[in-house]
This record gives C-alpha cells, sequence and structure tokens, in this order.
C-alpha cells in the first residue's frame, strides 16, 4: 500500500512538471474549460435559488384559489359562489381578490394591480410585516382594520410598528407600491402619482407603503391597494372578484377540499398552493433546461476539441512517451500519469468555474442570465439570490462537465501509449 501511494505521488510530482513545461497550452485549456463550467454552474445555481425563493415567498399563499372559467378563458367570479361554499365543512374563510394589470404607456413597463381586504384576511394583521417603509391600505396604523380613503400614511418603526406621519387627503386612496415601481414611477412614501381608469378619468393615489426589496420576485411590479379602490380602478361590479381564496383549517385536507371546491363549482378553475409552487418551478426549471442545452452543446464541442487534442499528439509528447517507455515505464504507467495530468486540469478548471459561478450569482445577482431567467421584459425584479450547493448538485455538474473531459483525454491517450517505443520515435 505504502509503495502504491509513494508511486502516485511520485506520478502526480511528474504530472505537475509535464504540465508546467507546456503551461501555455494547458493554461489555455484550463481557462476555455473553466469557463464553460461557469457558464453551467451558473444557470444551475441560480435556478435552485430561484425555486428556494419562490417556495419561501409562496408560503404564506392562499390555501387554495377559485377562478371563474368561460371559452377556456378566466373571468371574473360571482361572489355569490362564498355562500355556496360555506355548506363545505373545513373551510376557514373565503376571501375575494381583486387583480390585474396596468400598462404604463409612457414607460412601456406592466403593473401589476392587486386589490384585498386585510380585514377579512387570516393573517391580514401581519401584511405589515412585508413591507420596508409605511402601512398596509386597510390595515390602519396598528395593523388594525381602517377605512379605506381615510388610512393614515406612516413610517415603519424597529419594532414592526407604524408612526403615522400626514393624513392622506380626501378623495386620494393610499396604495403600496413594489420597489421597482417606485423607481419606475419615481415616488416614494407620502408622493401622489395618478392612474387611468378604463374610462379614462384620472384616480389618484398616495403612497402608504413600499414592499421589501427581498420579495422582488412577487411585489418588484406590484400595486397593492384596498379592495374597494382596485374595484373602482378596474370598474369591477360589486357583484364580481377577480377570484376567490380559500383557507382551510388543516392543511392535510387541502387537496380533498380542492376537490370538493371543483365538484360544487364545476365551472371554476381550483389551484391550490403546492400546484402554483410546482408552476414557479417548471418556469424556472423550462427556461434553464433550454439554456442548459445550448450549454451543452458548447461543452460537447470543447469536449471534442479535447479529444482532437489528445488523439493528435504533437512530436515532443510522442517522443516523451516513447522516452518513458525506454527508460522502463509500461502503458498504465504512461496512461496513470496522463489520468493525473487530465485531471489536475480539469479538478483546477472546475473549482474556478463553480466558484467563479457562485460569486456571479450571489455578488452579481446572476446577472449574465438573470432576464432569461425571470423573464420581465421592461421591469426587472432585483432580489438577492442565495443558492444552496448539495452534494448531488457537485456530483451532477462533476458529470456533467469534467467526467466527458477526463473520457476525451484517456482514450486517446491509452491509444498513443500502446504504440511501440520505437515506432513513437
Amino acid at each position: 500500500m505504502k509503495c502504491f501511494l509513494a508511486k502516485q505521488f511520485n506520478l502526480l510530482d511528474f504530472a505537475f512538471s509535464s504540465l508546467w513545461r507546456r503551461r501555455l497550452k494547458n493554461g489555455a485549456v484550463l481557462l476555455v474549460f473553466a469557463g464553460v463550467i461557469f457558464l453551467v454552474a451558473s444557470f444551475h445555481l441560480a435556478t435552485t435559488a430561484l425555486t428556494a425563493t419562490a417556495e419561501r415567498l409562496l408560503a404564506s399563499a392562499p390555501d387554495i384559489v377559485i377562478q371563474n372559467m368561460a371559452a377556456g378563458r378566466q373571468e371574473s367570479v360571482p361572489l355569490a359562489y362564498e355562500q355556496e361554499l360555506g355548506g363545505l365543512f373545513g373551510i376557514k374563510k373565503v376571501v375575494p381578490r381583486i387583480w390585474g394589470y396596468y400598462f404604463d404607456e409612457i414607460r412601456g413597463a406592466n403593473f401589476t394591480v392587486l386589490g384585498v381586504d386585510p380585514a377579512r384576511m387570516p393573517l391580514g394583521e401581519h401584511l405589515g410585516q412585508t413591507l420596508a417603509v409605511g402601512v398596509f391600505p386597510g390595515a390602519g396604523v396598528s395593523g388594525e382594520g381602517a377605512a379605506a380613503g381615510n388610512a393614515q400614511v406612516g413610517t415603519a418603526t424597529g419594532d414592526g410598528a407604524a408612526e403615522p406621519v400626514d393624513q392622506v387627503a380626501a378623495g386620494v386612496a393610499p396604495a403600496v407600491l413594489g420597489s421597482l415601481v417606485s423607481a419606475s414611477l419615481e415616488v416614494g412614501k407620502g408622493d401622489y402619482f395618478s392612474l387611468f381608469r378604463p374610462d379614462l378619468s384620472l384616480k389618484t393615489f398616495a403612497v402608504s407603503g413600499l414592499f421589501r426589496a427581498d420579495g422582488d420576485l412577487l411585489s418588484g411590479d406590484l400595486i397593492a391597494l384596498h379592495l374597494d379602490e382596485a374595484r373602482d380602478l378596474f370598474q369591477i361590479p360589486s357583484h364580481l372578484a377577480t377570484d376567490l381564496c380559500v383557507y382551510v383549517y388543516n392543511p392535510a385536507e387541502i387537496n380533498n377540499m380542492a376537490r370538493r371546491i371543483a365538484e360544487a363549482l364545476p365551472d371554476t378553475r381550483v389551484l391550490t398552493r403546492e400546484q402554483i409552487q410546482r408552476t414557479y418551478q417548471a418556469v424556472f426549471g423550462w427556461r434553464s433546461g433550454f439554456a442548459a442545452v445550448l450549454l451543452l452543446a458548447a461543452l460537447a464541442a470543447f469536449v471534442i476539441l479535447a479529444w482532437d487534442k489528445a488523439s493528435g499528439l504533437s512530436p515532443e509528447e510522442r517522443r516523451e512517451v516513447a522516452i518513458l517507455k525506454i527508460v522502463g515505464w509500461e502503458t498504465p504507467d504512461v496512461l496513470a500519469l496522463r489520468c493525473w495530468e487530465a485531471l489536475l486540469v480539469a479538478g483546477f478548471a472546475f473549482l474556478l468555474g463553480v466558484i467563479g459561478a457562485w460569486i456571479h450569482v450571489v455578488y452579481f445577482d446572476a446577472g449574465l442570465f438573470r432576464p432569461v431567467m425571470v423573464g420581465w421584459s421592461v421591469i426587472h425584479p432585483g432580489f438577492a439570490l442565495v443558492p444552496r450547493i448539495e452534494a448531488q448538485d457537485v456530483l451532477l455538474l462533476f458529470s456533467l462537465t469534467v467526467l466527458p473531459y477526463l473520457a476525451a483525454t484517456v482514450i486517446p491517450t491509452w491509444r498513443c501509449a500502446s504504440v511501440p517505443a520505437e515506432d513513437a520515435l
């Protein structure tokens, strides 16, 4: 055993010296290989980080969402469905919600407008925890229900409470903005802005708060209003809502309750929180998978290049192999030497690529691939990505990048090492 280890250490030392003699060539191969690994690892880490962020942010989403469907398209749902669901045992609350998209022609951006009544939501008193500053419309200063239209504009204190600073003017509705909407409209807490109703009349809002930046994946393009103000902005009749949010007592019965709701309301589409989370995973997975296919094509081209280089050894390398065999080296020894050389190049390239991908995702928020992964056209969320690297991720990246390179370099080397010394000379 000691002899074997000593032999391998000697081969490793010789491999280092051999690589150093051809440092320009090997350095170029190492940098190109590290670049390919960097691209593949960046996509993988960004995907896992986006999926984890979506799971964390959707943890407080409604248990079940009910949407009315007509001719395969979503339409407003009648509020009378609340009474029909009242007879289903196990439902904690049914909360109507109004939401839609508002296109800003000046900036060419789509804003998401969401209207809810915090007083009717099970966790409505905790909505203030999602804000960086201010209060949520209809939640009041202390998180209790306040009348829409005369809510106070406040500033969040360190303990989560809010201190009122002024009253919203009569006829002006309070609104909470995502950080990207605030930057796009160039308004801050206490400022005013206006949006057009469908009949082109203006509705004025006062910024009563701003969402935290770490939730920009969901709230970056969001304008949150009280339910009545959103209804007035979109001019939706009082007996309709965009959808219904259902909260159940027993989380283990969510799927069973969704099935019962679908049977009671056959013209609706019933979505559970788990299904919405899977949708996010599918979207991020599809985008990253599409890009990964393109990057694997680049990896395949690099492997083909490595194969070509290894199978066409230079006269100097052939002469080195012949000399080694003349002085007593056997074919397995030469093959072990080339394996160590390939492993050293691949190992250093793998470390450089993975570390570079980690820095790219954590400190630069995957800036090279962020538009492809997130998909916003004008408003790009600015949330921070925190990837999780597990053993299975490292093994997957290693198998996709290093093993093909080792196979592409070792097999041609074995063919050359099998040639008799006199023929190699």
